[in-house]
């Protein structure tokens, strides 16, 4: 059993997913991670980053633009469907139990940026592990006006994609050698962007509790 488990996290490093799945893979774990409330804990930032390194280092063999075109629309079309899922099931979540895959904490992390940057969440979560997943389910939750929610959604997913990618590939293109110490990139990757994740976290539980 544990070594399932490992093999599972194995496969799921940013790397791996790429190098064993390709685009397909990489469209998939993008569509999952922005549009279904399970998908919260798949590397969504590495793997736009790496994307762009192996593109730039031709283990990813297909053009760039195609590349950051693909995931910059599955992108939108999986906040959409997260939007549309909050939209129609929302209700029932703040009711539903807790297990591996959804925890409601993660919901009241999402709400609680929504509290404070109101639709910006769409565009400043897109760069936050939970809140990206979450927050198209929160902005259908409330019911947002789907114009105002597609505008930040199209503007979110350009800036994640747009910025990722193309710094993966920028530094691909100008050191080769990067891949070699990639694992040492994303793990300061992740720790840049879970900071502000966590820090939310916190003030939601300490809110909940208050209440």
């Amino acid at each position: 059993m544990l070594e399932i488990i490992q093999q599972f996290l194995t496969f799921f490093q940013p790397k791996n997913i790429i190098e064993y799945g390709g685009l397909i893979f990489l469209l998939a774990v993008v569509f999952i991670e922005n549009g279904l409330f399970f998908g919260f804990f798949l590397p969504g930032d590495s793997l736009m980053f790496t994307a762009g390194l192996l593109c730039a280092t031709g283990v990813l063999n297909h053009p760039f633009e195609l590349v950051i075109s693909l995931v910059f629309l599955t992108a939108v079309l999986g906040s959409t469907f997260g939007y549309y899922f909050g939209y129609k099931t929302g209700d029932r979540l703040h009711t539903r139990k807790d297990t591996f895959f959804f925890r409601k904490s993660h919901l009241r992390t999402a709400e609680e940026f929504y509290a404070r940057y109101g639709s910006r969440t769409l565009i400043i979560g897109r760069f936050l592990p939970v809140i990206r997943t979450f927050a198209p389910i929160v902005a259908g939750f409330i019911k947002m006006s789907f114009a105002k929610f597609m505008f930040a959604n199209i503007l979110g997913a350009a800036a994640w994609v747009g910025s990722l990618l193309t710094l993966g590939f920028y530094l691909g293109t100008v050191w080769p050698d990067a891949e070699k110490y990639l694992g040492y990139i994303i793990i300061l990757l992740i720790l840049i962007t879970a900071i502000p994740v966590i820090t939310t976290f916190i003030r939601a539980n300490r809110k909940s509790k208050a209440q």
